[in-house]
């Protein structure tokens, strides 16, 4: 795993410096190569056999000095019940969440993510920790991602599933359904569940 992550970080390294040269360089040559740059990661990516069809395109879409992609989460309790969510893409759980959408905050684009995800209309009312994904146990990734988690609080809605999410509901932390590790970690719902008891006056971070 370690081998893994590491080969990951360094072609992700390789691709921001790529992408920044393409942006701030005004040489044609100096981009050409930089964009020579981004296939040969491309085609390192795909040695390990991992899907590369959108790859270039989606570098190329976001323009701009290279920076690491926001991923939210929201924390959402009913009772001593964590509010859990079954994703279509791989059939395992996780909390509500996804990208950060242009436009929104991050707090508004947690509650607007628990919105879409279980019909529950929520309020964000603490940040609880902004970490890095590298440092913690999720399966290796080839983008860098930081995650932002919000303490959430109902306020409206009845739950009913999306286009993304195949099932939702409150779970007690003897009842969890397999989770999406790639998304939360076991580690930080456990850390959900201890939260009942009193919410952290400072919020962690990497």
């Amino acid at each position: 795993m370690k081998d893994s992550t590491e080969w990951i970080e360094t072609l992700n390294k390789i691709t921001g410096l790529a992408q920044s040269g393409l942006h701030y360089s005004k040489d044609v040559y100096d981009k050409e190569r930089y964009e020579q740059l981004l296939d040969h990661v491309r085609i390192l990516i795909e040695l390990k056999e991992i899907d590369t069809n959108n790859f270039i395109p989606n570098i190329l879409q976001d323009v701009g000095y290279a920076t690491p992609k926001i991923d939210v989460r929201a924390v959402v309790f009913k009772g001593n019940k964590l509010l859990l969510v079954k994703e279509t893409q791989d059939g395992l759980w996780s909390i509500p969440g996804g990208w950060a959408d242009v436009g929104y905050s991050a707090a508004e684009n947690a509650e607007k993510e628990v919105l879409e995800e279980t019909g529950l209309a929520v309020k964000a009312t603490k940040l609880l920790a902004l970490t890095d994904r590298r440092k913690h146990p999720h399966p290796a990734m080839f983008l860098h991602v930081y995650k932002a988690f919000f303490w959430c609080e109902i306020i409206a809605g009845d739950l009913r599933p999306s286009i993304e999410t195949s099932e939702v509901g409150f779970f007690s932390k003897d009842e969890l359904p397999p989770i999406s590790t790639a998304r939360v970690t076991q580690e930080q719902i456990d850390q959900f569940f201890d939260l009942l008891q009193q919410l952290p006056e400072d919020t962690y971070f990497d």
